[in-house]
């Protein structure tokens, strides 16, 4: 694992290739909440990004942001327990973890961005942001 500064998280080096190739070989789901939402976010997202070690399938480095696109084998026992795992050591890097079902981002895409943008912290007004009347 390589060492690293404040601004920058740890990660296996071993895992860029395999990084890679699931860029390449999204999920149904994956590939939706990406080419419709995520690519044009108003924050860079990155795609399968390694961290520590393991791989996430978004990561928004502004907003401190994971987030997971979970499929039918999420559902286990042993997966649920190796997930709360990886969510409490990226946790320990101060990220936000959000997981969604492939369900829910195929079947309630808009509730999905939903919870994503409202993650997104309130512009300053002296930065122009928006005073409601």
């Amino acid at each position: 694992m390589e060492l690293t500064n404040h601004h920058h998280l740890p990660y296996n080096p071993k895992l860029v290739e395999l990084a890679k190739e699931l860029r390449k070989n999204m999920t149904k789901a994956e590939r939706k909440l990406w080419y419709e939402y995520l690519n044009n976010f108003q924050y860079r997202v990155h795609r399968q990004r390694p961290i520590d070690q393991f791989i996430v399938d978004f990561y928004c480095p502004e907003l401190k942001l994971v987030i997971e696109i979970d499929g039918d084998s999420h559902n286990r026992e042993d997966a649920q327990a190796y997930d709360l795992e990886r969510t409490q050591i990226l946790a320990g890097y101060e990220l936000t973890v959000i997981r969604f079902t492939n369900q829910e981002v195929l079947s309630n895409f808009e509730g999905v961005c939903g919870v994503i943008g409202s993650l997104i912290p309130p512009t300053p007004l002296d930065k122009g942001g928006f005073d409601p009347p």
